[in-house]
Order: C-alpha cells, then sequence, then structure tokens
C-alpha cells in the first residue's frame, strides 16, 4: 500500500494527542523533519510516498513521552541551537528571563561570568552572545554534562571565550565574577513523582531535586556568592514558582540584597537578581 507524508503526519498527530500530547500536529512534523534528515522549515509534499519505518520508531519514543529535544538532540535556545541529551535538563524558555535580567541590571557589562550547574552551557552560551568582551566559566558536577556544554560552545563558536570545569560547584573556582548566573534543582523531593513523565521519567533527578523544600540548591548557592562575586558583581538565579520569598530571605541571611525580580512571559516571578549588601544600599525593586 503507498503510505503518503500526509496520511503519517495526519495517523502521527492522531496518536500524539491520543496521549495528550500538546501541539501535536506540529511535533508530527517535527519528528518526520528529523527522521528525513531536513531542517524542520524544509517544504514537504504531502503527496510524497515515503517508508514508514524510521519515522515510526521515533514515534514511538514520543509516544512514551520521551521528550522531543531528546530524540532531536537538540533544542533552540535563546539565539543558539543547542545539542541536548539526558545528562543534563532541556533548556526552556522561562529561562531565557535570566538572560533578559542580566542584560537589564549588570552595567558595566561583565568581563568575567560564572555559570553554576550549567548543563547544556544554555545560560553561559546567551551571557557570551550578548556581553561579546566577556569570558564565562561553566561548573557542573555532570561529566556528561561539561562535556556536553564544551561541545556547545564549539559548535557555537564561543569556545575561545568559555572554559567548563566538571566538580562540585566550588571546585577549581579562583578569583571573583562581575555575573553569576544559575538554575539550581528547585522541585520538592516529593514532587518530582508528579511532574509530566516527560520531566520525571527522562530529565536528570539531580538537576532537578531541590531537597525536601526545594530549597538546597539556593542554600548552596548562598554559601558560595560572597566568596565569588566581585563586589559590584550580580547573580541572577532561576526561582521556581513561589519560592521568591524563602529565597530572598537565604540570600539576606549571607549578606545579599534583591535588586531585582523578573517575571516570565507567563507571569511567574523567575529570575531573582541580588548583589552583596555592602555594595549596594537602596531599597530592592521588582521589574
Amino acid at each position: 500500500m503507498r503510505v503518503t507524508i500526509g496520511d503519517l503526519l495526519r495517523n502521527a498527530a492522531q496518536r500524539l494527542a491520543a496521549q495528550g500530547i500538546d501541539s501535536a500536529a506540529l511535533e508530527a512534523r517535527l519528528l518526520l523533519a528529523h527522521a528525513l534528515g531536513v531542517e524542520r522549515h524544509v517544504y514537504l509534499d504531502r503527496r510524497s510516498p515515503i517508508d514508514p519505518a524510521a519515522f515510526e520508531a521515533l514515534l514511538a519514543r514520543r509516544l512514551a513521552h520521551e521528550p522531543l529535544a531528546f530524540i532531536t538532540g537538540h533544542q533552540g535556545f535563546w539565539t543558539l541551537d543547542l545539542a541536548v541529551s539526558p545528562d543534563t535538563l532541556i533548556p526552556r524558555a522561562d529561562s531565557e528571563t535570566l538572560i533578559l535580567a542580566a542584560k537589564d541590571h549588570c552595567t558595566p557589562p561583565p568581563r568575567m561570568i560564572l555559570d553554576i550547574g550549567t548543563g547544556t552551557g544554555a545560560l553561559l552560551l546567551a551571557a557570551l552572545v550578548e556581553f561579546p568582551n566577556a569570558f564565562g566559566v561553566g561548573v557542573d558536577i555532570s561529566a556528561g554534562a561539561a562535556g556536553l556544554a564544551a561541545r556547545n560552545a564549539r559548535a557555537t563558536g564561543l569556545h575561545d571565550r568559555a572554559a567548563f570545569v566538571c566538580g562540585t560547584w566550588d571546585a577549581a573556582l579562583a578569583g571573583r565574577f562581575d555575573l553569576v548566573l544559575s538554575n539550581p534543582p528547585y522541585i520538592p523531593s516529593s514532587e518530582i513523582a508528579g511532574l509530566m513523565p516527560e520531566v520525571a521519567l527522562f530529565e536528570p533527578a539531580s538537576a532537578l531535586d531541590g531537597g525536601a523544600d526545594g530549597l538546597d540548591g539556593y542554600r548552596a548557592l548562598m554559601a558560595l556568592l560572597p566568596r565569588v562575586l566581585a563586589p559590584s558583581g550580580i547573580a541572577v538565579l532561576e526561582l521556581g514558582a513561589g519560592q521568591a520569598s524563602a529565597v530572598t530571605d537565604l540570600a539576606t541571611r549571607r549578606g545579599l540584597t534583591r535588586v531585582a525580580l523578573k517575571a516570565d512571559l507567563g507571569g511567574i516571578p523567575r529570575a531573582l537578581v541580588l548583589r552583596m549588601q555592602k555594595t549596594f544600599g537602596t531599597a530592592p525593586r521588582d521589574g
């Protein structure tokens, strides 16, 4: 029987929708483009015949809720196309709020940037795009993540301005940084199993699990920031929903003050901007 691209796309979209996957028609087309080895924007003639075997293998993975980004191996972030793997979280648009906040509040532009828990390197590499005179260091406890971030730096042409370290967050860090970025684990341990299966089953638990109250990663950051922040530097941290007050309290106890709190496109306070109290004396504000 002659099977066309249109037949495959219609059937795949129906099956994906039945599994509760949003944007089923779009995902079916992206899977098909990947199976064919063409860019996602390439026009596909729906009347063209096709061997469905390769596509069906990819579709089966998505029907099992494996994230599309892990299947294709890539995810867009900021202006970059980044390789992803199960060693890292998939970069999300919400995290771009940190880059916007850094652009708003890092004046003068930073010369040294630190990304704590770098994962794919998304935050560090996006910041290097926006601050062309800066050099950045990314740290991750996962060797797979640190290696992937280094490969992304090479693929994006930013490798001569970035270095990546595998180790604990304070490993091999000397000197101080004008801009510190971090998206720490912030999901309470008891809530991980209830997350959407794409996250709970496939993304690394070590990058999700923030301990009993979701704040363990922030406690570690607040202990580290006074040592690594330059006197006039800022830290921009990603927050989970409803965590702004608790994380601000942790920061205050460590001699940091809130400069700004920036919401993502969904209106959730997502990026917390901090500075050492001794170098910034005005009242905190939101923005």
